[in-house]
């Protein structure tokens, strides 16, 4: 279990890290799109994001990973 969790990390870094590397300025651009967003509509954004992690987590389980 924790070897899948320390995987799922090191992946969401992964991307993370090589959004920043290859493209700092659309981050940039994208964070001043999210601060013109109403609260709730970032909220539902961030309910969104963790709905369709969960279905991915449940895919790749179903798989067998």
């Amino acid at each position: 279990m924790i070897e899948t969790v320390f995987l799922a990390l090191g992946l969401v870094l992964i991307v993370e890290g090589l959004a920043y590397a290859l493209a700092p300025s659309l981050v940039e651009q994208m964070l001043e799109m999210l601060r013109m967003l109403p609260e709730a509509t970032r909220r539902h954004v961030g309910l969104l994001a963790i709905a369709l992690g969960v279905v991915l987590v449940w895919v790749a389980r179903a798989l067998g990973a």
